[in-house]
């Protein structure tokens, strides 16, 4: 008898949940996921098509971190809109897809060029592109919009922006059209959309333009969506290095053969977050899963107190086991970049920096922490009182620099692409700078 009451309780708990699940198994059921439609689907593909993907695998896709269309996830795997376009389209032809990391709009471009890479999915048309790639038909779009400083006159046309600053990614696909038909506008060319957005906080431009969809993923209070950009649209195109006839036509046919409602539901799932409509049963189920839930709860209740401090252990030991690996994942990150990077406080002290930073300095982290350049000897005096003067004068003024520069090290001058950025908390208070610098020489000779 007292075995039959300590076990009831759990016994209560087991039939609710089971009864739950068979509810929550009955919407799932009701509402298949729509990308295993396209799972077993194969497209008709000719003799010569079917050679090229024989001849030519895998195809090297040039892939740019645009988030939600394509970005690297945080297990650093290729994830997205157009990431799910092509597993489908692998799927449907046989074609194998690798991604070739690019780190810019120029450098995507400049793979094409040279042959290092096969296709991209992120790059919209124009003129100067049209000459050595070839384009899809389309499959959706987005406006281009204009990004401006919060609490300023919102941008609305590129009329307005007559002797103004306008800040773009080099190679940007509307810079030619601009520079022709508006050439009162003072264009301004920077690596990628992040230095654009940053010059536009700063006051240093006026304006930049971006996508629509990549405009809202970045909200910013120092920053404001501005217009449509009138007459512009920007087309999703899955684009194709000129020569490879065959390899457009295969993208073009699988395109063609894609279910509208599947393509529909893969740009709700990563562009909109939002679901489809549902039905009469999805209405009324979680009516139905909310009583078993409460009922589930009055069973439950002699169990989860007696558990109650077990429990909370258990999630303190998961919060710090998640806690330590997000750490080891962002120190593995750090360390893996190619060029010196840091961080430093209000007072210029080192708080973090990677592997490069320690092997370009001849140091080691655990002697240069807490410390500034001026208390150490790892640059010439004059080089490291001109640097520190500058991080304090940056967190004064609160504004990012990117700039070419040459500096004098220990082991003499160096060309350098320097940036440094000030970083915040939370709660949007200054917490220090983040910074770095590449070898303009040694990036040139790469290139």
């Amino acid at each position: 008898m007292p075995v039959y009451r300590k076990s009831r309780p759990a016994a209560y708990w087991l039939l609710l949940l089971g009864a739950l699940g068979g509810v929550l198994g009955g919407m799932a059921a009701a509402d298949p996921a729509p990308a295993k439609a396209v799972a077993g689907v194969r497209i008709a593909l000719d003799a010569k098509e079917l050679q090229w993907i024989a001849e030519h695998s895998p195809v090297k896709v040039a892939s740019l971190d645009y988030p939600r269309y394509l970005f690297k996830n945080e297990h650093g795997q290729w994830s997205g809109l157009n990431r799910d376009m092509l597993d489908r389209i692998s799927a449907m032809t046989g074609l194998r897809f690798v991604h070739v990391e690019s780190f810019s709009i120029e450098h995507m471009l400049e793979r094409l060029e040279r042959g290092e890479a096969d296709m991209s999915t992120t790059l919209a048309m124009n003129d100067e592109r049209k000459v050595f790639l070839d384009f899809s038909h389309s499959f959706g779009g987005s406006g281009w919009v204009f990004v401006g400083r919060a609490g300023a006159p919102q941008v609305e046309s590129l009329q307005q922006l007559a002797k103004r600053v306008l800040v773009l990614p080099t190679r940007h696909a509307l810079e030619a059209v601009i520079r022709r038909d508006y050439p009162a506008i003072e264009l301004r060319s920077v690596k990628t959309y992040a230095e654009a957005r940053a010059l536009v906080e700063s006051g240093e431009a006026h304006a930049t333009i971006d996508s629509e969809t990549g405009a809202q993923l970045f909200p910013s209070g120092q920053l404001q969506v501005g217009q449509v950009v009138e007459g512009q649209w920007d087309p999703d195109y899955l684009t194709v290095r000129k020569g490879q006839p065959q390899l457009l036509s295969i993208l073009n046919k699988a395109l063609a053969a894609f279910p509208p409602a599947e393509l529909r539901a893969l740009r709700v799932k990563w562009l909109t977050g939002a679901n489809p409509a549902p039905n009469a049963w999805q209405r009324s189920a979680p009516w139905i899963g909310w009583g078993l839930l409460v009922a589930c709860l009055f069973g439950v209740l002699s169990l989860l107190w007696s558990r109650r401090l077990a429990v909370l252990v258990r999630q303190r030991e998961e919060a710090e086991q998640d806690l330590g690996d997000q750490l080891a994942f962002q120190h593995a990150l750090i360390d893996a970049m190619p060029d010196p990077l840091f961080v430093r406080d209000l007072q210029g002290r080192l708080i973090l920096c990677n592997k490069r930073y320690e092997e370009s300095l001849s140091t080691r982290f655990e002697r240069i922490k807490g410390r500034q350049l001026i208390e150490l000897d790892l640059l010439p005096k004059e080089t490291a009182e001109l640097l520190h003067d500058e991080f304090m004068a940056q967190l004064g003024t609160r504004k990012p620099c990117f700039c070419e520069r040459q500096l004098m090290f220990n082991s003499g001058p160096r060309a350098i692409y320097q940036w440094t950025v000030p970083f915040y908390g939370a709660g949007g208070q200054l917490r220090g700078l983040l910074g770095g610098w590449s070898d303009i020489g040694r990036r040139t000779g790469q290139a």
